[in-house]
């Protein structure tokens, strides 16, 4: 009975992979094709020969990290404030983080216009005011990612007892909050992080409704409708961006495990 379910367990395994990386070979093998007769990387050459590919990703680079940050300094203190003092609010809290599953992006972006472009805010009259309402935006967007990357790092840790021993010591709540229990959670909203940055570079329909062309989600829709080979490469480069960061959260978690495994020596 172990084998059987063993070889099942292969089966569906392989079925799995093939199902997810046949179309992602296909895609790759159809970029290769912009010379005719040969298999070349001409296609990439374009995209990366294209002013607005690099101007684009910059772009959304920055509000990707602007987001991760602001973020950060949002849902940490909320999160670590909720365990010390008012674990009856988690449930409340865990069903806001949640929303943004629910609400759809076109709604959200919406109501922000419908909100931010009149008396007395104006946001979107300006260059600066109309990237702010993005952040604001993608920071809505990635919080479940953030909350709960987060929310299972102080999990990890005592929260109350370190706040005891720090404020025994004379911290301040800053001190407590940024040297006490941040390092002991840094790889977890490094985690967050990288998850939030990797939603936002991709991102079209905030992006498009508020910037334009300015954000690379928006670029990518845009040589889709008009360029074959390169909205393929694209993808492709779209796809080796999130698995990076998939990566680089792998690394720090194996990092972490490692660091465990020698304190607990």
């Amino acid at each position: 009975m172990s084998k059987r379910n063993t070889l099942w367990s292969w089966f569906w395994m392989i079925l799995g992979g093939l199902y997810f990386f046949l179309p992602l070979l296909a895609t790759f093998e159809f970029s290769l094709k912009a010379r005719k007769g040969v298999y070349s990387f001409l296609a990439y050459e374009r995209v990366f020969a294209d002013p607005l590919f690099l101007r684009t990703f910059i772009f959304s680079l920055e509000m990707a990290v602007f987001t991760a940050l602001a973020g950060i300094l949002l849902i940490f203190p909320t999160v670590y404030w909720i365990r010390l003092k008012l674990p009856q609010l988690r449930g409340l809290i865990e069903f806001v983080s949640m929303l943004p599953f629910v609400v759809p992006a076109i709604v959200l972006v919406f109501g922000l216009i419908r909100v931010f472009s009149g008396a007395p805010f104006f946001l979107t009259n300006t260059f600066t005011g109309t990237n702010v309402l993005l952040v604001a935006a993608y920071v809505v967007l990635t919080m479940p990612y953030l909350y709960r990357s987060i929310d299972t790092g102080l999990q990890a840790i005592d929260v109350r007892t370190l706040t005891e021993a720090a404020q025994s010591l004379g911290a301040g709540w800053g001190t407590i909050l940024f040297r006490v229990i941040l390092p002991n959670v840094r790889v977890s909203i490094l985690s967050g992080s990288f998850l939030a940055v990797a939603t936002v570079m991709g991102e079209f329909t905030i992006a498009s409704f508020l910037v334009g062309i300015r954000a690379f989600g928006p670029y990518m829709s845009l040589v889709g409708q008009n360029k074959t080979y390169e909205s393929s490469s694209l993808a492709i480069i779209s796809f080796a961006l999130t698995w990076a960061f998939i990566g680089l959260i792998q690394l720090l978690n194996r990092g972490r495990v490692q660091t465990q495994i020698a304190g607990a020596h």
